[in-house]
Formats: structure tokens, sequence, C-alpha cells
């Protein structure tokens, strides 16, 4: 993580010269330079806006569309869409216009938010800004915890269709008998796999600089962009009739789609970060809205020929779909999780640094380097936990979105708005359009938390429904769950 480097001297702010104080009131782009780097260029700040918003949640849109409808579901995906771009767009202007009441050289998202506090008209949340720092940093480690929660069962779903696969291709030849024998053998509950997992996801953590992956992260994220082609050949044929599938679907289940689109479009986290280190900051709003406009065609065109393609079969992510009979889509499986595998350990980054120095600085010195890895080892176990405890992808995805992806996403920003620029009488429209996301997010925080932890809780209610006796005997209870395999 680079280290922002004021050219002003913040803290001895008596005795400087006209010239320094003017300065101090420049963009936010002349405040600072990073140690030892230049910066980065458009290309480069375009690149990393599509790694950070490009992950498991694309593969798990098309199930969301079937739980909002095949003319629901594509409408509403451009709507959040639409409104998540223009948070991270509020994001922007809000940390520019702090900076420069702050006299700050950067500003990240808590400290933004903590900032717009101290700010604010509310005395009340004035003597609390601290607590913004908080929040926000609570939900920043619930949601990248959560998606390496995710990337757990993403990497034992692939690959035990992988395994599962290859041993059907060795078994093909033997007899009828054999076949239904090394059957009962070679179903494997998921939750193995996770734990074969744990192990190399430990080691992994354990590589502290991000620049020792930079090679991985290139293959990783090459992999990732020819499994994408391949799965984008496959699904264009045998479309279904659009007018066969259900329009809209009942609201039960809309709020799962709602916490997996809000999960999707996880990249605010990087927009400051992003915006902080690129060389002309002024073209990030152009970087953004190219780059979020390729993700959101991405992701419609994705998630409406999933649907189209798989129809009420689709899983949890589409890889799952694919043939296991053959390598080319067995392989999609294989590179997409490398590419994942790899991300983990990127994700992991942002909470290992939440966390770690707090508990660093209560050991003495020679004990912190142990200190840490163990710390690092428990948080990659309680990802672990999670994925064991709910090993439905759709379900981890869908409550992370509702729970911290639409807390992050959606209520803040516009809240924060109303904090910093409520002394520059603001609009009518401007108050109003803040209240309506800001009551979106929160409407589908309660409601997607509710329905998640309900199917979480009671899935016999939904996922079992109708099948009882209808499976084999050796059938594993999560491969009784709708979606997963």
């Amino acid at each position: 993580m680079e280290v922002m480097k004021p050219l002003i001297d913040e803290e001895d702010s008596d005795g400087i010269s006209d010239e320094e104080h003017e300065n101090t009131l420049l963009p936010v782009k002349t405040h600072y330079q990073l140690d030892n780097e230049e910066g980065i260029t458009f290309i480069q700040t375009l690149t990393h806006l599509l790694k950070g918003n490009i992950g498991t949640g694309l593969l798990g849109l098309p199930l969301a569309i079937k739980n909002a409808g095949i003319v629901v579901g594509p409408i509403s995906l451009v709507f959040i869409g639409f409104i998540s771009v223009h948070c991270m767009h509020i994001l922007v202007r809000c940390s520019h216009c702090l900076c420069q009441r702050m006299k700050k050289s950067s500003l990240g998202y808590s400290d933004t938010v903590s900032c717009a506090m101290e700010v604010g008209p509310l005395t009340a949340l004035q003597k609390r800004a601290s607590w913004g720092r908080y929040i926000v940093d609570f939900f920043l480690v619930i949601t990248q915890l959560g998606f390496c929660g995710v990337y757990v069962v993403f990497l034992a779903e692939n690959v035990k269709q992988v395994h599962e696969g290859f041993l059907e291709s060795k078994i093909a030849p033997m007899n009828i008998s054999a076949t239904s024998s090394s059957s009962e053998k070679r179903n494997t509950d998921l939750r193995i796999y996770m734990l074969c997992f744990l192990p190399f996801l430990v080691l992994l953590v354990f590589i502290r600089d991000l620049k020792s992956l930079s090679l991985l992260s290139l293959l990783a994220n090459l992999s990732m962009a020819v499994s994408l082609v391949i799965i984008y050949q496959y699904i264009v044929r045998d479309l279904a009739d659009p007018r066969k599938l259900p329009p809209v679907v009942g609201w039960k289940k809309y709020p799962l789609f709602f916490g997996t689109a809000v999960f999707a479009f996880e990249g605010i986290g990087v927009v400051l970060p992003l915006e902080n280190r690129m060389k002309d900051a002024t073209r990030f709003p152009l970087a953004l809205n190219i780059g979020m406009g390729i993700v959101m065609a991405l992701y419609i065109s994705l998630a409406t020929l999933g649907y189209l393609r798989f129809g009420d079969e689709v899983k949890g992510s589409i890889t799952l779909n694919l043939p296991q009979d053959k390598w080319l889509y067995q392989s999609v499986k294989i590179l997409y999780s490398f590419g994942i595998f790899v991300t983990y350990s990127i994700q992991f980054y942002v909470p290992a640094e939440i966390l770690i120095p707090v508990v660093t600085s209560r050991v003495r010195q020679k004990w912190k380097l142990l200190s840490e890895l163990v710390v690092r080892a428990l948080l990659v176990c309680s990802t672990c936990a999670v994925a064991v405890l709910i090993p439905r992808l759709d379900l981890v995805i869908s409550f992370v979105g509702a729970v911290s992806s639409s807390t992050l996403g959606l209520i803040l920003p516009p809240l924060v708005e109303i904090l910093t620029f409520y002394k520059e009488n603001l609009s009518l429209w401007t108050i109003f359009k803040d209240v309506f996301i800001a009551v979106v997010g929160f409407v589908g925080f309660l409601t997607g938390t509710y329905v998640t932890v309900e199917e979480i809780i009671y899935p016999a209610s939904t996922a079992l429904a109708n099948a009882t006796g209808s499976f084999p005997a050796d059938l594993n209870a999560t491969d009784l769950v709708v979606g997963l395999k």
C-alpha cells in the first residue's frame, strides 16, 4: 500500500508564507506525491477499476436475474448500476471538498466519512466524528472477509466439479456396475474440498507484500479474461425464448437479487485509492465512467444471456453449469479458480491492514511477526468457517451484498454528500435524490438480510420443497440445495 507524502507540512501551519497558504487551497492532486512512484496512468487506472469490479459476483448474476425475472432483472441491474456509479462520483467529489477544507493531502473512504461528520450541521455527529471511521472500517472488514468466504465456496464448488468430471472420464470404459460402485465413492462432501484449500490459503496470505504477487496477479487476470471469453461463446448458443421465462418473480425473491447485484458492484472501496494515485486526477471521472460502463455492459449481457441459456437450472456460479465432459469447459473452471485463488490474497489485504496493527501494537517487538502471522491464519480460518457453515454460493454472495456492500455503496455516500455540502444551499432535488438513494440502500439492507438469513436458517422451505425422496441416499447435504452441486 502506497504511503501518501504531503508536500506541505500540515502540522506546522504557523508562519507559512502567503504563497504556501494559497497552495493549500489548490486541487487535491497538487498536494501529494507517492513514495518512489510517479502515479498511475489513465489506462492503468481503467485496468484497476475493471479488476476491482469483476470477480465472483459477475458469475452469480444469472441466478440473480432468475430471482427477479427476465424483464425486471436487467432493468433493475441497470438501475442499481447507475446508482452505484453515481455514489462513486459523490464519494470522489466529497473527498476533494473535504481535503481542501481540512487541509489534508488525501482522504480514504473512512477518513472522508469521519471528516464529513466533523463538518456536518449536527453537534452530536461532530462530537462522534471518529465513529464514522470505525463504521466504515467495520463494514470494509466484513465486506472483504465476506468476499474471501465467497471465494472459498467458489473454489470448492468448481474444483469439486472438475475432480468428479475427471473421475467420470477415467471410469467411462468400465462396466455399468463398476461405474455405479465408483460413483458412491467419488461423491465427496463439498466441505472436504474447502478444508483442503485452507492450508494453501494460509500460506498465500503469509506473503505480506502484494508486490511479490504482481506476476501471479497478471496471470490471474489473463486466466479470468480467457475464461470469460469461453463462457460467452458457450452461452450464446441455444438461447431459450424469453417469452418462456417469467418476466417478474415474486417480491420474496427480489431481495436476493438486490444483494447479489449490489455485491457485484464491489469496487467502491478502490475508487479513492485509485483517484489519489492517478497522475492526472482531473481525468479520473472519465476513467470511472468508461470503466464502469464496460463493467455494466459485461454484467447485463452475461446475466441476461446466462439466464436465457440455462433458465431455471442456472446455479450460484455460471461456471457450474458448464459441461463436465469436455476439457475446454473444465479448463474454464480451473483458470477462473486460479484467478480467484490469487485474488483472495488481494481482498484479504484490506482487513489485514485494519486489524493486524490493533493486535501487534499490544505485544512486544519480538512477538510482533508471530502475532501477525497468527492473526492472518485466524482470519483465513474464519472465512473458511463461514464457507463451511453456509456452503451456498448464492446465499453468501447475497448476504454480503445486502449487509455490507449496500452500506458502503449506497447508504453512506449520499449521506456524506448532505453533510459535506449542507452549507452550500443544496437544492431540494439533491436532497431528495440523496435521501432516496439512502432509503433504497437501507430497505435493501433490511429486506436482503432478512430473506437471506431466513434462507440460511430454513433452507427446506425453498430449496428442498417438493424434493423429498427424489434424491439418492448417498447424496451430500449440500447437494440438496438449489444452485449448488
